[in-house]
C-alpha cells in the first residue's frame, strides 16, 4: 500500500490518479497517525517550499513523517517540492527544511526562462532501484524555479541540463526523490512509481539516511 502526503498545499490527487491507473493500492493521508502506520510513503507538492513546510508543520505531519521515514525507514518518494524540502534550506523564502539530505535548494541563474515550464532530458549518473527499466535519457515534464545542490556527490542519482547542470534525482538509503513530475512524465514516469512500489528502501549507491 502506497500512502499519498496530502497537506493541502500540493498534487496529491494527480498522484494518486496516476497509481490507480497503474492498479497500484494506494490513500492519502492527512493526519500523523495516518503517516505513522505507512508502508511506503509519496511526497507531492506545487508552490513553494515555505507554503510546502507550513502547510505540513500545521497538519502536524513533520515529526511523523520524519519518525516513520528516518527512524522507521519505510520508502519515500518525493516530487518536486517534496524533492526540495529534503535539504536544509531552500533560497526560497530563506526557508529551513527538512534536513533529510544536506545541501541547499538554489534559484536558477539569469538567462534562462524561469520557471522551467516543459519536457527535459534526465540522464542518470549512477544505478538506482527507481531508474530500472528506464533508459539512458528520458524526457520527464518539469515545473521550477529552483534546483536542489546536495553537499555530497553520492545522493545525485540523475541530472538534467538547464542553464547549467542541476540534480533532478536525488537519493539516499531509503529516501529517493525526482524534481520532475512522475506522475505526469508520460509512461517513464510512470514506471518509476511502478518500480516505486515495490522498492525495498535499499540504494546500492548511498547509506541509509
Amino acid at each position: 500500500m502506497i500512502t499519498v502526503v496530502d497537506y493541502r498545499a500540493g498534487n496529491a490527487p494527480s498522484v494518486v490518479y496516476a497509481l490507480e491507473h497503474l492498479g497500484l493500492a494506494c490513500r492519502t493521508a492527512t493526519t500523523a497517525a495516518e503517516v505513522e502506520s505507512a508502508e511506503r510513503l509519496i511526497l507531492p507538492g506545487v508552490g513553494a517550499a515555505r507554503a510546502t513546510l507550513d502547510s505540513l508543520r500545521d497538519a502536524g505531519l513533520v515529526d511523523a513523517l520524519t519518525e516513520r521515514v528516518i527512524a522507521g525507514g519505510a520508502p519515500f518518494l518525493g516530487i518536486c517540492i517534496g524533492l526540495q524540502v529534503l535539504f536544509d534550506h531552500s533560497e526560497e523564502g530563506d526557508t529551513d527544511c527538512l534536513g533529510w539530505l544536506p545541501g541547499r535548494v538554489r534559484r536558477f541563474p539569469p538567462g534562462e526562462r524561469i520557471p522551467q515550464i516543459g519536457w527535459n532530458a534526465v540522464r542518470p549518473v549512477r544505478p538506482h532501484p527507481l531508474w530500472d527499466g528506464l533508459p539512458d535519457e528520458a524526457h520527464c515534464y518539469f515545473v521550477n524555479s529552483y534546483h536542489a545542490v546536495p553537499d555530497d556527490g553520492t545522493h545525485v542519482v540523475a541530472t538534467t541540463e538547464y542553464g547549467s547542470t542541476f540534480c533532478s534525482v536525488a537519493g539516499r538509503g531509503n529516501v529517493a526523490a525526482t524534481q520532475f513530475h512522475a506522475e505526469k512524465s508520460g509512461r517513464l514516469g510512470l514506471r518509476i512509481l511502478s518500480n516505486f512500489a515495490t522498492w525495498d528502501g535499499t540504494d546500492p549507491g548511498s547509506a541509509r539516511c
